[in-house]
C-alpha cells in the first residue's frame, strides 16, 4: 500500500483528518492558502484537543506535491475551483481525488478539470471545531462512505487503519443529499441565532423553521429520484441535531471568524434545483438571502 496522502484544505475537517492519519504511520501532506494554519502545521503538527501534534507537510505550492497518488479534498465549496486547479497541476495521472465538501457540485468542478476517471465523492458525518491554527476539537462519533471506484482500495485501507468508520456504497447521492438537507435545516439557523445545534431543538420557532427548510429539500431530493434513506427528513434532521447538540456548525463557525460561508452551495443549492424542478423553496430562499446578508465582521 502506498501510505501516502494529500489532504487539500487545512481547516477543521481537514486538520482532524491530518492528525488522525499521520498517528497510524501515513505520511501526510497538506495543501493549503491560510498562512497562519500553515505556519502552524509546519512548526507543531496537526494537533487534536486531546493529543500532541502528529508531524505533516503542509506548503502553499502544487509543485511540493507532484505526483500525489491520493488525495482528501477538504476545502469549503466556494474554494473547489481554487482546488480543482492545483489539483491539476500535482495529482498523477493513475490518482484519485475523493471529495469530502459540503453543497452540491464540488465533484463536478473538480472533474472538469482532472477527468471523472481521477474523482470520486464521498460524504463525512464527523464534526470539527477549529480552536486555532493547526488545532481541532473532535465534535463526536460518526462515519465516513465512499462512493464505488477502481482506484479507492488504498484510501479506505489508509482510513480504516486510522480508525475511521468507513463504507463503500455504489451511489453516493442519498448520503450526499441526506447530509445537504441537515446542513441546509441546521446550518444558517445555528448562524442566524449564534446558537449551538443542540439549542435549535429548544426554541419552538426555530424548530419549526428547521422542519420547513428539511421538508422543502427533501421534495427537492424526491422529484430528483434520490433514495433518501429515511421516510421523515424532521425525525432525521432532529436526530442530527440532538447527536450534535454541542457542536458549533461549520457555517457559524464561518462567520463568527469572519469568512465566506457555503450557504450558495447548500440552502442555495436547493433553491436553484428547486427553481429548475418546479419546486417551491421559499424558507431556502429566506435564510440563504439572510446569510448572505450577514456583515462579514465576526462576533458582535
Amino acid at each position: 500500500m502506498n501510505k501516502s496522502i494529500l489532504i487539500v484544505g487545512t481547516g477543521a475537517l481537514a486538520t482532524l483528518f491530518a492528525a488522525r492519519l499521520s498517528a497510524y504511520g501515513v505520511k501526510v501532506t497538506m495543501l493549503g492558502t491560510w498562512r497562519e494554519g500553515l505556519t502552524a502545521l509546519q512548526e507543531d503538527g496537526a494537533r487534536l484537543e486531546d493529543r500532541g501534534g502528529q508531524p505533516v507537510q503542509a506548503t502553499n505550492d502544487p509543485m511540493d506535491c507532484q505526483g500525489a497518488k491520493f488525495a482528501l479534498v477538504l476545502v469549503k465549496s466556494w474554494q473547489t475551483e481554487r482546488a480543482a486547479s492545483q489539483l491539476a497541476q500535482c495529482l498523477s495521472e493513475e490518482g484519485l481525488a475523493v471529495t469530502f465538501q459540503n453543497g452540491l457540485g464540488n465533484d463536478l468542478i473538480l472533474s472538469r478539470a482532472l477527468g471523472n476517471q481521477r474523482v470520486s465523492r464521498g460524504v463525512v458525518t464527523l464534526g470539527a471545531t477549529l480552536l486555532g491554527p493547526g488545532f481541532v476539537h473532535a465534535g463526536g462519533n460518526g462515519f465516513v462512505t465512499l462512493e464505488a471506484h477502481p482506484r479507492l482500495d488504498a484510501i479506505c485501507e489508509m482510513l480504516r487503519v486510522a480508525n475511521f468508520e468507513t463504507n463503500i456504497v455504489e451511489d453516493a447521492q442519498p448520503m450526499v443529499w441526506s447530509k445537504l438537507i441537515v446542513n441546509a435545516a441546521i446550518n444558517p439557523i445555528t448562524t442566524l441565532l449564534r446558537v449551538k445545534n443542540g439549542e435549535i431543538l429548544i426554541n419552538p420557532p426555530a424548530r419549526e423553521l428547521m422542519r420547513e427548510i428539511a421538508e422543502e429539500a427533501a421534495s427537492v431530493a424526491n422529484t430528483l429520484g434520490i433514495n433518501l434513506p429515511f421516510l421523515d427528513p424532521m425525525q432525521y434532521v432532529e436526530q442530527v441535531a440532538e447527536r450534535t447538540a454541542e457542536n458549533v456548525s461549520s457555517m457559524l463557525q464561518d462567520v463568527l471568524r469572519g469568512a465566506p460561508t457555503e450557504v450558495d452551495a447548500i440552502n442555495g443549492a436547493v433553491t436553484h434545483v428547486g427553481e429548475l424542478k418546479g419546486i417551491p423553496t421559499p424558507v431556502n430562499r429566506v435564510v440563504w438571502s439572510l446569510v448572505k446578508a450577514i456583515p462579514a465582521r465576526g462576533k458582535l
